[in-house]
């Protein structure tokens, strides 16, 4: 640092992690214009250089901020105002609070709720019981897999299936009964793409609405210590709350409601045919990396298939519980063609692949796309979302082609046990792997997925990465743990590299962004059940405060230091 220097923070009495091999440790963090300028061995700063911020952090660890590489902002921000349903274990507690929602609403109101588990249910809402419980009004209850969902009556009427004017979107399923007969009375259950009948009649979300939603969302990661996240699909498909989703982001970027870093992934088909043979992509040529390291537009986002929780992911034998194998999200060479032709627009291409048949597909488009000529600078860095079960056959395929797994660590916490039973003892020790890619030379970046299924909280993610145990205390894949060092820079050092972020963030050292989190342990040192469970004190995006402000002395959230 330059004498005769007033720097904007420093942040000292600290056990620094920077998760840089030049420098380790530190006992101080100085920050100026949003970057770190200096990682300190002590509580002092050079002679002729001050602080215009100084702020004590108690001894307490600092590590870089925490990066979610696959989650949903704007959906999870709308779920927090919606009907809690996860944790229920029978139908009739269901009902009870649909009705308790519906009693507070007016006559032609959606009741929507989110989170049932069918397992634990023993079956999904009927619609019949949902029309009782609704009063009539329409009722859409979201599956936690996000793959399922069950409606009521009204919204089956309004969707157009009751007369037979709806078309059941490619890669959804209307269940009926008997599940084989096409005319067969609909359960009020929609699989995967099917769930747009229902989405469509809500849709498009206003942007101020979605603008609000993300607001809520971003607040709860702040309190987590997340300073950049990745929302894994916008503006198509049944995931995406509006073409004007981007706005909404900028929306709340305007307001200062974004208190994360945000890369968005366009869904697929958003994407069009573009002049000139080029691929498909947006208009105007645009590709992954407009924006800046606030808002930026990220990869687009396909589906190969479904969930192992909902037993749609596509399985290469059937599940070990069902008589059927799953579903593509697609025809296979539709969905193989899509991906080709966004590589070849110049995009780098998210596919959300569980099963191990969508695995296989998804390795097939990618190995075709790496033949077609590449249109950008810097090879892309594909990604296979989920990755939920690779055999060794499709890892060394993985790590040929370089595609990097993205998968979610805590899910064998939340829905291992359910997961097991799906694919059969047989094949559970292959599920959300973790040490087999890194021993095949992969990067593993973590991510939740969050609202789907699992508590997107990264220091219980990082505690399901070291211990693999479910809720019911099995342990899956024991040779697939890691330990907490690692854990720790999936979430840091690896979510920033999958974004092509390796020189801007992810590791505390001088030029990169000043994004950390302040912790009420060490991390590394503490018992591993004790880890989804220490205190994140603080969190500073760019050297401000976006949580926890006043434990260190700083101005209010979200101001300048």
């Amino acid at each position: 640092m330059a004498r005769d220097l007033e720097i904007d923070l420093l942040v000292r009495d600290a056990d620094v992690r920077t998760l840089d091999d030049a420098f380790p440790r530190g006992r101080a963090v100085a920050v100026h214009q949003g970057r770190v300028v200096a990682v300190l061995e002590d509580d002092e700063l050079p002679a002729g250089v001050r602080a215009r911020r100084v702020a004590s952090a108690g001894g307490a660890t600092v590590v870089p901020g925490f990066d979610d590489a696959h989650q949903h902002t704007a959906w999870f921000g709308q779920s927090l105002a919606e009907i809690p349903l996860g944790g229920l274990r029978d139908l009739d507690a269901v009902y009870d609070a649909v009705a308790a929602r519906a009693a507070e609403l007016p006559p032609d109101a959606f009741v929507v709720g989110s989170g049932y588990d069918d397992v634990a249910l023993g079956g999904s809402p009927d619609r019949r019981a949902l029309d009782r419980a609704g009063g009539g009004r329409p009722v859409w209850l979201k599956h936690r897999s996000a793959h399922v969902c069950a409606v009521s009556t009204e919204v089956l009427a309004r969707a157009g299936v009751l007369d037979g004017q709806a078309a059941v979107p490619a890669g959804g399923v209307i269940v009926r009964d008997p599940a084989d007969d096409p005319a067969g009375d609909p359960t009020g259950v929609l699989l995967e793409a099917a769930q747009a009948l229902a989405g469509d009649l809500l849709r498009p979300y206003g942007v101020t609405d979605l603008a609000d939603a993300i607001a809520r969302a971003t607040a709860v990661f702040a309190r987590e210590g997340l300073t950049h996240v990745t929302e894994a699909g916008i503006a198509g498909g049944w995931i995406g709350r509006s073409p004007r989703e981007l706005a909404a982001y900028q929306l709340a970027r305007e307001r200062g409601d974004l208190a994360v870093r945000v890369d968005l992934m366009p869904e697929i088909s958003v994407l069009h045919d573009a002049p000139g043979g080029a691929g498909r992509g947006l208009d105007l040529g645009l590709r992954p990396g407009l924006g800046d390291d606030e808002l930026r537009v990220g990869p687009a986002k396909i589906f190969f298939d479904g969930a192992l929780s909902s037993r749609t992911a596509a399985m290469r034998a059937p599940y070990a519980d069902r008589d059927h194998a799953g579903y593509l999200g697609a025809e296979p060479e539709a969905l193989h063609d899509a991906l080709v032709e966004a590589v070849a627009g110049g995009w780098t291409v998210a596919a959300h692949a569980i099963g191990d048949r969508a695995v296989d597909a998804a390795l097939d488009a990618f190995a075709a796309a790496a033949d077609r000529p590449w249109p950008g600078v810097r090879p892309p860095r594909h990604r296979l979302e989920h990755a939920g079960v690779v055999d060794d056959a499709a890892l060394a395929r993985l790590a040929a082609l370089g595609v990097t797994p993205i998968p979610q660590a805590r899910f064998l916490y939340e829905i291992g046990d359910s997961m097991a039973a799906a694919v059969g003892d047989d094949r559970a020790d292959l599920l959300y792997r973790h040490a087999s890619f890194l021993r095949a030379g992969l990067r593993v970046p973590a991510s939740s997925d969050r609202p789907c299924v699992a508590d997107g909280h990264p220091l219980r993610g990082m505690a399901s990465m070291v211990q693999r145990r479910t809720a019911a205390g099995r342990t899956l894949g024991a040779d697939e743990a890691v330990d907490v060092e690692t854990a720790l820079r999936a979430y840091t050092v690896d979510a920033a590299w999958i974004a092509g972020d390796e020189d801007v963030r992810g590791r505390l050292a001088p030029g990169l962004a000043g994004d950390l989190v302040v912790l009420g342990d060490d991390i590394t040192r503490v018992d591993t059940d004790r880890i989804g469970d220490i205190e994140v004190v603080a969190t500073l995006r760019g050297g401000r405060a976006t949580h926890g402000a006043g434990a260190l002395g700083l101005p209010s959230d979200g101001e300048s230091p």
